[in-house]
C-alpha cells in the first residue's frame, strides 16, 4: 500500500531530475546563455538562486549523468554577476563559443594521438 502512495512522488522526482538535467546541459551552449542574458533572466533574483541551487550537479553521483560536463564550468561562472553581464555582448559569446570549440578540438586530437599509434611507434 505504501509503494502505491509513493508513486506520484517518485514520478515527480524523476521528472524534476530530467528537467534539471536537460536545463543544466543547456548551460554548456554560450548562445543559450546569451539568450538568457538578453531576455533578462540573469536579472531575476529567483533565477540566480536557482542557478545556485543547481550546483548540486557537481557532486559525483549527479555529474555522472552529464553528457556535456563543460556545463558545470559555465554553472560556476554564472555564480558571478560580472560574467552574467558580459553574456549580453555577442562578441563575448562568440569568443566563449570559439574557446569551447578549440578546447574540444585539442582534446579530440590528443585523444586520437593517445589511441592511434604514431608512425614513429609503427617503425619500432
Amino acid at each position: 500500500m505504501e509503494s502505491i502512495s509513493n508513486r506520484p512522488e517518485e514520478e515527480e522526482n524523476k521528472r524534476r531530475f530530467e528537467v534539471e538535467l536537460e536545463f543544466i546541459q543547456c548551460l554548456s551552449n554560450p548562445h543559450y546563455l546569451n539568450f538568457l542574458a538578453q531576455n533578462g533572466y540573469f536579472k531575476d533574483p529567483a533565477f540566480v538562486n536557482y542557478l545556485k541551487y543547481l550546483q548540486y550537479w557537481k557532486e559525483p553521483q549527479y555529474a555522472v549523468f552529464l553528457k556535456y560536463p563543460q556545463c558545470l564550468f559555465f554553472l560556476e561562472l554564472l555564480q558571478y554577476e560580472e560574467f552574467r553581464k558580459k553574456l549580453m555582448y555577442p562578441a563575448c559569446v562568440k569568443f566563449i563559443d570559439e574557446q569551447v570549440l578549440l578546447h574540444w578540438q585539442y582534446y579530440s586530437r590528443r585523444r586520437r594521438g593517445l589511441t592511434v599509434p604514431s608512425s614513429d611507434d609503427q617503425q619500432r
